[in-house]
């Protein structure tokens, strides 16, 4: 795995995850991307002293991304038949 780099207490847009029942999750990406986030995981464990699999942080990575979209938002709370 690439060098990932390490940070004291880093400031990772994703929070620590709360608990919860794990979900497999199947996926298929671009070929650079499981190295991303493999030092995503790692940095993270770094941050936050527990190890999370891939298939457990991408949901939440997801979610956030989705949260954070404002256009998404927004398309989201108008009425079915403008979207």
């Amino acid at each position: 795995m690439a060098r990932c780099g390490t940070l004291i207490m880093a400031d990772l847009k994703l929070p620590r995850l709360p608990e919860r029942t794990p979900v497999k999750l199947t996926i298929s990406v671009s070929p650079d991307l499981p190295e991303a986030l493999g030092c995503y995981a790692q940095l993270y464990a770094e941050t936050y002293g527990q190890t999370e699999s891939i298939a457990d942080l991408v949901p939440y990575m997801l979610q956030g991304f989705l949260d954070s979209d404002r256009a998404f938002a927004r398309s989201r709370q108008q009425p079915r038949q403008n979207r």
